[in-house]
């Protein structure tokens, strides 16, 4: 795992939590191994980060990502001059709805009823079992992010949390939790982006083959 290798040696504070880390990770490969998704949500800078992590999935992160060369030929076939340029830029994508974006759909739910079960109703429609919840709370303890836990819990959906030291309520609820060692909001989000950033490379290494070195 050269990411991993890379992360913890560019932040050495995190070797305690490596284990968890990994596990993270695992949960997350299996469910794209069986042909789930991952489901992301957080509030403030986690929302962003929520949008970042998918990001980084649906197209290629460090390393080309070419569709087959089957679906090229499909592509072609529909619209020879549209469907090259496609076959050339299209990249494939490993699944990731962040819970933050529809605003449409937040906003209306939001209004009409409840503000603090939106993710969680986002994951009721969007989510089947075998998926990842990804819930990512600096405190473990934003409602939003706990009632979308409950839900993905009841659903057989598996559960990270990315959280500060604490854990906080979302620990409990997480299949793994993974505890950036900080206390303040600022330093545990500046912990979180590398993380996610070394599951996203691991990721990408694992089922679309390696990058440059990391």
């Amino acid at each position: 795992m050269r990411a991993l290798d890379g992360l913890l040696t560019r932040h050495p504070e995190l070797k305690p939590i490596q284990e968890d880390i990994v596990a993270a990770y695992r949960l997350i490969e299996e469910a794209y191994s069986r042909g789930g998704k991952l489901l992301i949500a957080g509030n403030g800078g986690s929302a962003a980060d929520a949008e970042h992590i998918a990001g980084e999935l649906m197209k290629r992160f460090r390393s080309p990502r070419p569709v087959s060369p089957t679906f090229a030929e499909k592509l072609i076939s529909v619209d020879a001059e549209r469907g090259a340029k496609l076959a050339k830029n299209l990249e494939r994508s490993l699944t990731a709805i962040p819970l933050v974006a529809h605003e449409a759909l937040t906003t209306a739910y939001i209004n009409d009823v409840d503000g603090l079960g939106v993710f969680a109703q986002q994951l009721f429609g969007y989510g089947r079992a075998g998926d990842v919840f990804l819930g990512i709370s600096t405190s473990g303890n934003s409602e939003n992010i706990l009632n979308a836990a409950v839900a993905a819990k009841a659903m057989d959906i598996r559960i990270v949390g990315l959280t500060g030291a604490s854990g906080g309520k979302l620990a409990e609820l997480a299949d793994v939790t993974v505890c950036a060692p900080a206390e303040e909001t600022y330093l545990i989000q500046e912990l979180h982006l590398p993380i996610y950033h070394c599951w996203c490379m691991m990721l990408e290494e694992r089922f679309f083959g390696e990058g440059e070195p990391a």
